[in-house]
C-alpha cells in the first residue's frame, strides 16, 4: 500500500490529538494535526476533533486508508477512550483499524542520535511505562527497534540497564526524582520536545502497513492492572 491516508488518534496521556497522515516516518506527510490538553475528558472532544481534522483537510471519510490509534500502555481511562472511538470510526468507515504501541510512537519522533532512546510514561504510583529502543534501529514492522520489553517499573531502577549514556524522552520524565535526572547516564530531552503526538501514531501505522506487519488485534497494551482491577481483587480475597 503506497502511503496510505491515515487518520491517527492518540490518548494515552492527558493531552489527547489526532492527526491526518499520508505516508511513513519516511518521506511522509502530516496533512493536520490537533492537540487538546482536556485532562480527564478526551470523550468530550476526540470525535469532535477528528470532524474538524477532516473539514479542515476536505477529506471524505471513504478517502482514509485506515484509522490508526495509541494502544498504550497509558491511561487506562484514555486508552479506552481512545480505542473505543477508533474502532467506531473504523467500524462506520469499513477501513482496517491499526494500533500501535504508545511508547514505540513515542520514540519514533526522535531522529537518528548516537546513544540509545528510552522512551517514558508516567504510570503513577511512583512508577514509569518506559522501553529503550536503538538509536537508529527499525523492526521488521517498520517500527523503532526496541532493546528490550515495555516495562511498568520504578524510574530509578532504569540506569543500571543502559549501557551508556541513554537520551529519556516522554512526559514520564515528570515522575522521575532529581537523582534520575542527575544520573551520569541519564540525558533529558526537555518535556515539550517528547510528547506523544497521532502523527506519530499514523506514520507508524503506515509503516506497518506498507510491510504487511499491522497487527488485527486492537486489545489495549496494559502492563498491570487496573486500580479497579485490584480493589476487586482485594474484595474478593477478603470474602474467600
Amino acid at each position: 500500500m503506497a502511503d496510505p491516508l491515515i487518520l491517527a488518534l492518540e490518548t494515552a496521556t492527558a493531552c489527547a490529538s489526532v492527526a491526518l497522515t499520508r505516508g511513513g516516518r519516511a518521506g511522509g506527510q502530516l496533512l493536520a494535526e490537533y492537540s487538546l490538553m482536556p485532562g480527564r475528558s478526551h470523550s468530550r472532544h476526540l470525535l469532535g476533533m477528528a470532524e474538524a481534522i477532516m473539514q479542515a483537510c476536505a477529506v471524505d471519510w471513504g478517502d482514509l486508508d485506515a484509522v490508526a490509534v495509541s494502544c498504550g500502555p497509558g491511561s487506562f481511562t484514555g486508552l479506552r477512550v481512545g480505542l473505543a472511538a477508533a474502532k467506531g470510526l473504523a467500524f462506520a468507515t469499513g477501513k482496517q483499524l491499526v494500533p500501535v504501541p504508545t511508547l514505540d510512537a513515542l520514540a519514533a519522533q526522535m531522529p537518528p542520535v548516537d546513544m540509545p532512546v528510552c522512551a517514558l510514561l508516567d504510570a503513577r504510583k511512583a512508577q514509569v511505562y518506559a522501553a529503550l529502543y536503538h538509536p537508529a534501529g527499525v523492526d521488521a514492522a517498520g517500527l523503532p527497534e526496541r532493546l528490550g520489553p515495555y516495562r511498568a517499573c520504578a524510574a530509578a531502577a532504569l540506569p543500571a540497564e543502559f549501557r551508556k549514556v541513554t537520551l529519556c524522552i516522554g512526559p514520564g520524565l515528570a515522575a522521575c526524582d532529581a537523582d534520575f535526572l542527575r544520573h551520569p547516564l541519564v540525558r533529558a530531552l526537555p518535556a515539550v520536545c517528547g510528547q506523544p503526538r497521532a502523527a506519530l501514531v499514523g506514520c507508524c501505522a503506515a509503516d506497518m502497513l506498507q510491510r504487511g506487519l499491522a497487527p488485527h488485534d486492537c486489545a489495549p497494551l496494559y502492563l498491570r492492572a487496573s486500580q479497579a482491577e485490584l480493589g476487586l481483587g482485594e474484595r474478593v480475597g477478603e470474602t474467600a
